[in-house]
């Protein structure tokens, strides 16, 4: 009888290789999915919400546990976003949005101290820039309210709606855990199933992918947030960074050339300029919906792998980017990104991708550095700090009051009104289900249909060239999505990846968008 596993290799006492291979056998047979302690799983697609339209619930344990343990996953690197580049600058308002936040950070004329950090996504620390990936654009503001961190990419939109799903792509993206090799199949494999990815994806694969220099691009928020003035209005927005040194992308065959020469292109480019005194700027602009103007859209406007189509942009202020780290390590390294990171004014909305970040960019910045990262002086906040938070590894505080509770008669801390969240009205009962409005394929239509012809074969190439690798299923599944989103795209990938046009064209028509 064959040993499950190979465990008779194993030099297990006899009762116990019996047990472990009574469980791994179990183990490989079973086919329900199950939490860390056995129990089944009813949902792993879908958050649980307050209603349709409502904020994700803490009890959801499926979820947090995804992300605790996604978020261990590596010490010390980053899961994601390993391999950044930093700078310091400055941020000016040039546009008062006083009628939309009480947050100062958008006071007219402030002036707010800035780092910024560039990454690429999937790929580890050491590895080439010219590698196909969405770029991080994260900004924290050291504000007169605290910190603020806007944490986003160069993309507008992101793979995935729902943070569940997070682990999951992030996995299907990483090398094959058993040869640590790339394996574009089992990213097609999961995407197949994963049809509100096909606009990002398209990003993905054209030029945008391979960005010449962070100096080159643009940046977006990628998630709705919400803007509350003093008399507590709210208003959803979205933030994009556009850069004034205009876009620059490299093709297939600059990729190539670039790669032989400098496998950290983005980085040299990035430091050589600002050590020039040729400091790239980059203007903040903002989208603005009034909370009744969501149910007027075709789809989800809190969906994160949508933009806003025909909302006018607003021009906020200029960011200016003047001061290269003096220690890659304890700056670019150590700055602890996460969209928890709010102050007064700006919240956030009830994306469901965003509020799974808001729990799972902290937790991993405190697994990578420790309970009091935010003391690290990159991290550290350019007001002061006053709560009961005390000890934990590498404590450099200087706490000297015994007072480490609140309310206390002893040690006032008050809890200033102008601070509450905004109220939300809720509906409905507890659900874990999809959206109600997805339109997953006319977005990435659109973005296709932008592209010059020249940037439409290059895409087009890319993406066959990639999808031509995997399995026949998944193949012909993500062709049909790019076919649904524009006939002539999918026609061209479909040649390239050596797909079944006839097949294609029958799975399509079994679309809806």
């Amino acid at each position: 009888m064959t040993t499950p596993l190979g465990l008779g290799a194993f030099p297990f006492p006899r009762t116990l290789g019996v047990l472990a291979a009574s469980v791994l056998s179990f183990s490989v047979n079973a086919a329900t999915l199950t939490r860390d302690n056995g129990a089944a799983v009813g949902d792993n697609q879908n958050s649980q919400t307050a209603g349709a339209t409502g904020p994700v619930l803490l009890q959801d344990i499926q979820l947090i546990q995804k992300l605790q343990r996604f978020d261990r996953e590596r010490i010390p690197e980053r899961v994601v976003h390993a391999r950044g580049t930093g700078a310091h600058g400055t941020f000016t308002v040039t546009d008062d949005l006083s009628d939309l936040t009480k947050a100062k950070v958008f006071a007219g004329g402030q002036n707010t101290p800035v780092f910024v950090r560039f990454s690429a996504v999937v790929h580890g620390n050491h590895s080439p820039e010219t590698l196909r990936d969405p770029r991080g654009f994260a900004t924290k503001f050291y504000t007169a309210d605290g910190n603020w961190d806007l944490v986003g990419n160069n993309f507008p939109t992101f793979f995935i709606r729902d943070a569940i799903k997070f682990p999951d792509m992030v996995h299907a993206f990483k090398p094959d855990p058993r040869t640590n090799l790339d394996d574009d199949s089992r990213r097609f494999d999961f995407f197949s199933h994963v049809p509100e990815a096909t606009r990002t994806l398209t990003e993905l694969y054209s030029n945008s992918g391979t960005p010449a220099s962070y100096r080159e691009m643009d940046g977006n928020g990628v998630h709705a947030y919400k803007l509350v003035n003093a008399k507590g209005d709210v208003h959803y927005v979205k933030f994009h960074w556009k850069s004034l040194q205009g876009i620059k992308n490299l093709d297939p065959k600059e990729v190539t050339g670039v790669q032989g020469q400098d496998y950290s292109h983005m980085t040299n480019d990035l430091v050589s300029h600002i050590n020039k005194g040729d400091f790239p700027k980059w203007d903040l602009y903002i989208q603005v919906l009034n909370p009744q103007d969501l149910s007027k859209f075709d789809f989800d406007p809190l969906d994160a792998t949508k933009i806003w189509p025909g909302i006018a942009e607003r021009k906020v202020g200029q960011m200016v980017l003047n001061r290269n780290p003096a220690n890659v390590f304890q700056e670019t390294e150590q700055v602890a990104m996460a969209p928890a990171n709010l102050v007064p004014g700006i919240e956030p909305s009830e994306d469901r991708l965003l509020q799974g970040r808001v729990f799972s960019y902290a937790d991993t910045q405190l697994y990578r550095l420790g309970a009091n990262a935010l003391q690290l002086p990159i991290n550290a906040p350019k007001v002061a700090v006053n709560n009961g938070n005390q000890d934990g590894a590498m404590n450099i505080g200087a706490s000297s009051t015994g007072v480490n509770y609140q309310p206390s008669r002893l040690l006032s801390r008050e809890e200033p009104q102008t601070a509450r969240y905004s109220q939300s009205a809720l509906s409905g009962s507890t659900q874990q289900v999809k959206i109600q409005r997805e339109q997953n394929f006319k977005q990435a239509g659109d973005l296709y249909r932008s592209f010059n012809p020249k940037e439409r074969q290059d895409l087009i190439d890319s993406f066959g060239g990639s999808l031509a690798t995997t399995d026949d299923e998944s193949k012909h599944i993500i062709l049909s999505f790019l076919y649904k989103a524009d006939p002539e795209y999918g026609t061209g990938v479909a040649k390239v990846a050596k797909g079944d046009l006839a097949r294609v064209k029958a799975l399509a028509a079994k679309l809806v968008d």
